[in-house]
């Protein structure tokens, strides 16, 4: 597992995907309102980041966003897979770039307590990042491989606390929502299970149906058509009642398997400190109608997202108190960086 762990944080993987703005041939989307915008930007292609693979959720977002973004922009939008440390390395990529034309598309844990868990991440996510729009959120479905024993919630979430030290669980990564999301749950519901990092959640996910792992939470995107194909158990959803992205589902808090928990997984463009604020100004305008257009809102309900499309200011605001929140359970529960 450690080996495996140092590779990740060490490489990474780098996969490309050019959308240029004649690749599609649907309306364009609309147009940014704002007048506070900088007219010569941008002046060649973008490179939108991604910290996660090729498939997994940020990933899937990233993509949907950028063909209407490159309509937009009228240039064409790249998106580069950088894996590795819970997606640390792309935030790193995008705090430190200097040229106005790179941006990333982020989780949670790389806005927010990336440094509180580990004080070596080369950025600082309050700091070096410039919040740009929170797209959308969802909560997280614990999911137990189907070898676990039992079909009702209860019954599964006996098998794991039987199982104790010996089970283990997966996350995409070290510091991610669902890595200390875990942790917070592990304490409410009497569970042991080991954390076993992954570079993403298609990774998580075939460990789980091939017996290395145990139990995960997964975005609901990911989980659903696993569950529903019978490769995986579904115990129940991270929201105190029933979640519109996944009505079907009963809440852990509403089976009385957990009292009071609640946690989202959410994701978010961001830019470099450093970009002319009438550029971030614009992309987060563009972003933000791009994300509540009915053609890209459908798409991101499908992957499993209750679409936001934030100002920039609600993302500083979502990200302010998520820092809160998670540091919170990393100092109470002692997590640090493996």
């Amino acid at each position: 597992m450690r080996r495996r762990h140092a590779l990740s944080l060490a490489t990474g993987a780098l996969a490309g995907a050019v959308i240029t703005p004649a690749q599609s041939a649907t309306p364009a989307t609309a147009a940014p309102t704002t007048a506070a915008t900088d007219s010569a930007w941008p002046t060649r292609p973008v490179r939108l980041i991604v910290g996660f693979p090729a498939g997994s959720s940020p990933d899937l977002t990233a993509r949907t966003l950028a063909e209407p973004l490159a309509r937009a922009l009228g240039q064409a939008v790249v998106v580069e897979n950088r894996v590795g440390a819970g997606g640390n390395i792309a935030a790193d990529l995008v705090a430190k770039a200097t040229d106005d034309h790179t941006f990333g598309l982020m989780i949670n844990g790389n806005m927010t307590i990336a440094r509180l868990l580990n004080p070596a991440v080369p950025y600082d996510p309050l700091k070096d990042l410039a919040p740009i729009s929170l797209v959308g959120s969802a909560p997280l479905v614990l999911v137990a491989a189907a070898s676990v024993p039992g079909t009702t919630g209860r019954e599964l979430l006996d098998a794991l606390r039987k199982a104790g030290n010996t089970g283990s669980y997966g996350s995409p990564g070290v510091g991610t929502v669902a890595h200390i999301g875990m942790e917070l749950l592990k304490g409410k519901a009497g569970l042991e299970p080991v954390h076993v990092p992954y570079p993403g959640n298609p990774q998580v996910v075939n460990a789980m149906i091939g017996g290395q792992i145990q139990l995960a939470l997964l975005p609901p995107g990911i989980a659903l058509p696993q569950v529903r194909a019978g490769r995986l158990k579904a115990l129940g959803v991270t929201s105190i009642g029933r979640s519109s992205v996944v009505p079907e589902l009963a809440s852990l808090d509403e089976q009385g398997l957990t009292r009071g928990f609640q946690l989202e997984v959410w994701n978010a463009v961001a830019a470099p400190a450093s970009l002319p604020r009438p550029v971030a100004a614009r992309l987060s305008q563009l972003v933000s109608d791009i994300a509540r257009s009915p053609e890209v809102r459908a798409k991101l309900f499908q992957q499993g997202w209750q679409v936001l499309g934030t100002t920039a200011e609600g993302l500083a605001n979502r990200i302010q108190a998520d820092t809160a929140l998670l540091g919170g359970v990393i100092r109470s529960r002692a997590i640090k960086a493996e």
